[in-house]
C-alpha cells in the first residue's frame, strides 16, 4: 500500500486500462497539452501521444457523440465533462443515444462508454457550477452512476467502469481531487453496486457517498465522544443501489439517517428512504430522516455555501431526531 491523491488513483485507472486495452482512449476538454483541468491526465498524452489523450473544443454536445459513435462501432471511450455541470450541453447523447443504444438495437449494440468529471458544489463557483445531478442520470435506464469516496475506491471502480459494457456514469469533485488515501500497487477492481461499510455501529445508520461521505464520518466522530455508536456506509454507486447492505445495517441500528449533496426533491435519499421504510418498516424505533442541500442554488459566498450544504451541525442534529424524538 501507498499514499497517492485522488487525482492520481483515478490516473492509474486510465493509464492501467489503456495499457492493457488499445481500445481505451481519453477524451475532452484540455485533457492532453494542458494535462487536464484537474491533472488527473498529467503525463498521460505523452504516453499515449495525441491519438489517444485527444483534446477537444468547448463542445460537449460533439465530442460526447463521437465517444458514444466510437464506442457503438468497438471502442471504449473515456470522455470527461470538465464539469457535470457542462454535461447539459450534451445531455441528449447521454440519456437519448448511449443510454438507448442496447434496448433500440434489440441487444445488437452496446456502448461501452464512460463520462466522468466533477460533480456539485467546488467552492465559489456559484449557481451554475455547483449543481449535483446525480439523480437525473440515476433515474435514466440504461445508465449506470457511481460516485466514489476515496482514492481506493475510485481507482478500483473506474477500472470496472471502463471494463463494463454499459455507458456508466462517473462522477468526481473538483474537492476531492487533492486528497490522499491508501492505495494498493497490485491491481485490483470494485464491482458496480457494492456498498461498503466503513464503520461499523449499533446505535443508528447514516448513508452518504461521493464527498460527503467527509460530513457523514465526521458525525460519527462527535457522536462517539457522547457514546452514540454509528454505523456509517458508503453506497459507493446510485444506480444500481445495494438496498441489502443498508436494510440489514437498519434492521441492526434501527434507525436512519441519509446525507446526500443535492437538493431534496427526488433525491437519491428520497428514493432511500422510500425502500427503507418499504423492506424494514417493522425494524425502525423512528422515521428516516434526510439532510440535504437547502432548495436553492448554490450561492458564491463562502457563509452562504456553508449553511445551504450538508454539514456536520445538520448530521447531528438529524440524529438526535430520530434517536431521541418519537
Amino acid at each position: 500500500m501507498r499514499e497517492i491523491q485522488f487525482r492520481e488513483a483515478l490516473r492509474e485507472a486510465m493509464s492501467e486500462e489503456m495499457r492493457r486495452d488499445p481500445l481505451v482512449y481519453l477524451m475532452g476538454e484540455e485533457v492532453a497539452e494542458y494535462n487536464g483541468a484537474y491533472k488527473v491526465s498529467q503525463g498521460m498524452l505523452d504516453e499515449f501521444g495525441p491519438e489517444r489523450v485527444i483534446d477537444t473544443p468547448i463542445a460537449e454536445l460533439g465530442f460526447a457523440g463521437i465517444g458514444v459513435g466510437s464506442a457503438m462501432n468497438g471502442l471504449r471511450p473515456i470522455i470527461e465533462f470538465m464539469t457535470f455541470n457542462f454535461s447539459l450541453v450534451a445531455i441528449d447523447q447521454v440519456i437519448n443515444s448511449a443510454a438507448k443504444v442496447m434496448s433500440m438495437s434489440g441487444g445488437q449494440y452496446s456502448c461501452p462508454i464512460v463520462f466522468r468529471g466533477p460533480t456539485g458544489n467546488a467552492g465559489m463557483l456559484s449557481s451554475q457550477h455547483s449543481q449535483n445531478f446525480e439523480n437525473w442520470f440515476a433515474n435514466t435506464s440504461g445508465l449506470k452512476v457511481v460516485v466514489p469516496s476515496n482514492p481506493y475506491d475510485a481507482k478500483g471502480l473506474l477500472k470496472t467502469c471502463i471494463r463494463d459494457n454499459d455507458p456508466v456514469i462517473f462522477m468526481e469533485s473538483e474537492l476531492m481531487y487533492g486528497d490522499k488515501g491508501q492505495v494498493p500497487e497490485e491491481e485490483y477492481l470494485i464491482p458496480i453496486g457494492q456498498a461498503k461499510v466503513v464503520r461499523e455501529g449499533n446505535d443508528v445508520t447514516i448513508v452518504s457517498f461521493g464527498k460527503i461521505m467527509k460530513v457523514a464520518l465526521a458525525a460519527a466522530d462527535e457522536l462517539a465522544k457522547n457514546g452514540v455508536s454509528a454505523e456509517v456506509i458508503d453506497l459507493r454507486s446510485v444506480r444500481p443501489i445495494d438496498y441489502p447492505t443498508v436494510i440489514n445495517s437498519v434492521k441492526k441500528t434501527n434507525r436512519c439517517v441519509v446525507v446526500e449533496e443535492a437538493w431534496p426533491l427526488a433525491a437519491i435519499s428520497s428514493e432511500l428512504t422510500y425502500n427503507i421504510q418499504r423492506n424494514a418498516f417493522d425494524y425502525l424505533d423512528a422515521p428516516v430522516v434526510r439532510v440535504n442541500s437547502m432548495d436553492l442554488p448554490l450561492p458564491y459566498a463562502p457563509t452562504l455555501i456553508e449553511a445551504i450544504l450538508p454539514n456536520v451541525k445538520r448530521t447531528l442534529q438529524a440524529v438526535e431526531t430520530v434517536m431521541y424524538k418519537k
